[in-house]
Formats: structure tokens, C-alpha cells, sequence
């Protein structure tokens, strides 16, 4: 039997209530983000993958909290078998079964083989979603990945939000 999906909006503001905090101040981006157009056609592009689905590879120490800051760098060639999940806030059935709907490594692959993409990065980077601190976020998680984003010279990076 399926769970009911979690109402994330609704849980997050009674547990501030309920804790005695000040209601939860959701992010309000006010500036475009920094996006930039690719110079070059998608059959060149080098594409990075960041997932939020709390992915991790086999022999890869699980996530454990809610406000994990952590993340995990999986090889791109990694065998989706040898994949794991683990989360406190959807219900991972799905995502235990076919990891490529958290993390999309296999039909990435497959639009490589077919020159719809140049290649993928050397890693996928992935993270537990669900850190009630956006400050963090911004200023530690997010900054980590994008130095590594740079690091392993992607063209692009695709965001899986789960």
C-alpha cells in the first residue's frame, strides 16, 4: 500500500508552529538566476547531473538526517544496480525500483550513444533535499558542487529536484 504524498508546504510550517519558531521564511529568488546560454550545439555538450533524491553508490555512506549538508560524487559509469536511496521525505518505492527516475544515468548514456549529447561528466553529484536551511544551501552545498561542476568542465548541468 502507497503512502500519501507528503504535503511539504503544510508539514514544514506546523513543525515551525508547533516548535515555537517564527513561520518558516520560504526562499524568494528576486534577481534572474545566472544562467548562461551554451555556446556550442547540444551534440557537444560535456552535461553534469545534480540530483536532490538522496542517491548514493554501493559502499557509499548512506544520508542520514534532514538537514544533511552532504553529498555524494557517483561515477557516471556506475552500474544502476549498484545504486541506493535513501530519504525522509517521499516515498521511495519507485525510486528503489528504477533508480533512473532520481537519477537519470541510464538514459542519459543512451542519448550519448545516440549524438544527442557529447558525453557526461566523469560524476553525478547528489544530495539529500529537504535542508531547511536555504542560507546553507546557498552558502555551503550549493557552492561545493558548482566548484566541482567546474572542476570536471560540464557545459551544462542538469537538475533533478526531487
Amino acid at each position: 500500500m502507497r503512502k500519501p504524498p507528503i504535503d511539504y508546504i503544510a508539514r514544514t510550517r506546523a513543525q515551525y508552529e508547533a516548535l515555537g519558531y517564527r513561520p518558516y521564511a520560504w526562499v524568494e529568488n528576486h534577481e534572474p538566476p545566472a544562467f548562461v546560454k551554451p555556446r556550442k550545439p547540444a551534440r557537444e555538450w560535456k552535461v553534469g547531473l545534480v540530483a536532490s533524491g538522496g542517491i548514493y553508490a554501493l559502499g557509499q555512506p548512506a544520508f542520514h538526517f534532514k538537514d544533511d549538508l552532504s553529498f555524494r560524487a557517483i561515477a557516471t559509469d556506475t552500474p544502476v544496480e549498484a545504486l541506493r536511496i535513501t530519504h525522509f521525505a517521499y516515498d521511495l518505492t519507485d525510486a528503489r525500483q528504477d533508480p533512473n527516475v532520481v537519477l537519470p544515468l541510464e538514459p542519459l548514456r543512451r542519448r550519448v550513444e545516440a549524438g544527442e549529447i557529447g558525453s557526461l561528466g566523469p560524476w553525478a553529484y547528489t544530495f539529500m533535499g529537504g535542508i531547511y536551511s536555504s542560507r546553507k544551501v546557498r552558502d555551503v552545498l550549493a557552492p561545493a558542487i558548482a566548484d566541482r561542476l567546474v572542476n570536471d568542465e560540464v557545459d551544462v548541468a542538469l537538475m533533478v529536484p526531487v
